[in-house]
């Protein structure tokens, strides 16, 4: 009973925002979360097969549910949107609970980047005010930034790829690091034999033939390929380079400072404007509010602002409200890309 009076007067703190109440589906095609989080996720669902044979699974996430129904009802506007429910997920430690009471709120296919992540966050702190918990944290990341260094590093292409690809499965992260470090994918006596033909090319005219195509046209395509910064040296300074921001933690006033001179004694060519966190001045001072660049990381859709509130019980700061803006999620889903961002609230902390 006391959960659900909690659950009512959350909601009713939601929709006084102006999201309006939906119901969601509990059952989901399993192809949904296969093709976003892969066949390595089947473990973690309750799936089962239906009479025609197809698969389906109890939904594992709140957040997938409503933006598939955003995208089958077709939907074609602006919608804030709120919902309660329960997650079904298989847990292989005994702490972790199977089913998660969540309530959750999103905004949905607007332009305005900008004022909805900033009213999410709005939204979700007056929700943090409106509970029973005196100290608390506020998290605050953004994956763009993330991906915006990683574009800048003189790395390949298909480094480039795998290193956002994987940012959220932290230990496959490090194992990529490991492997661009020492570049264990890539033989180096390759790399300085292609060179040397590459500079012997380039010498030559331009207008020979080799297989079929000038030579200007291998060099071209070769250019891609010499520029690819694969031997050790590089590796190494690259992979430093990562680690340390992945370490950057600081108050939320120093972020922008703290992150332009990291970039700047770098060299990288990258401003970080206050824009990438949309936050208000906060007046709470058993609220403490910091940039972790980390942050996010066990969560795969995420695409630009993300957060977490942490409330203290007991001894312990536990996981409240999380949130972020993942417009890439409706397209890991197979559809257009859709505007999204939103936060659940975690009611099992009041367990």
């Amino acid at each position: 009973m006391k959960s659900k009076n909690l659950s009512e007067k959350i909601l009713r703190s939601i929709k006084s925002k102006g999201f309006k109440t939906i119901n969601l589906n509990p059952v989901l095609e399993a192809k949904y979360i296969l093709q976003r989080s892969g066949e390595n996720f089947k473990k973690f669902l309750f799936s089962f097969f239906d009479l025609d044979g197809k698969e389906l699974c109890l939904r594992p996430d709140l957040t997938i549910s409503s933006v598939l129904r955003f995208i089958q009802n077709k939907v074609n506007k602006k919608e804030k949107v709120c919902y309660s429910g329960q997650a079904f997920r298989k847990t292989y430690t005994k702490k972790d609970s199977i089913i998660k009471n969540q309530i959750g709120f999103e905004i949905l296919g607007s332009n305005n980047k900008i004022k909805d992540d900033k009213e999410i966050l709005d939204t979700s702190l007056k929700i943090l005010k409106n509970s029973s918990f005196k100290k608390s944290v506020l998290k605050l990341g953004n994956v763009e930034i993330f991906n915006l260094l990683i574009d800048k590093l003189d790395v390949p292409k298909r480094w480039k790829n795998r290193l956002k690809r994987y940012y959220w499965n932290e230990s496959y992260f490090n194992e990529l690091l490991k492997r661009l470090e020492t570049n264990s994918d890539i033989d180096p006596v390759f790399v300085e034999i292609d060179k040397s033909r590459y500079l012997k090319m380039r010498k030559d005219n331009q207008n020979k033939m080799l297989a079929g195509r000038s030579y200007k046209e291998i060099l071209d395509r070769f250019d891609t390929k010499i520029k690819d910064p694969r031997r050790s040296s590089t590796g190494k300074k690259n992979t430093k380079i990562i680690k340390e921001f992945l370490k950057i933690k600081c108050p939320i006033e120093k972020a922008t400072n703290v992150l332009n001179s990291f970039f700047r004694k770098n060299n990288i060519n990258i401003f970080v404007g206050k824009d990438f966190f949309p936050l208000k001045k906060i007046n709470n001072k058993n609220l403490k509010v910091e940039f972790t660049a980390s942050n996010g990381r066990d969560v795969e859709f995420y695409s630009s602002m993300i957060f977490s509130i942490e409330v203290k019980k007991g001894s312990k700061f536990q996981n409240f409200i999380s949130g972020g803006r993942y417009d890439q999620l409706t397209t890991n889903l197979g559809f257009k890309q859709v505007s999204a961002v939103g936060a659940a609230v975690n009611m099992n902390v009041y367990e």
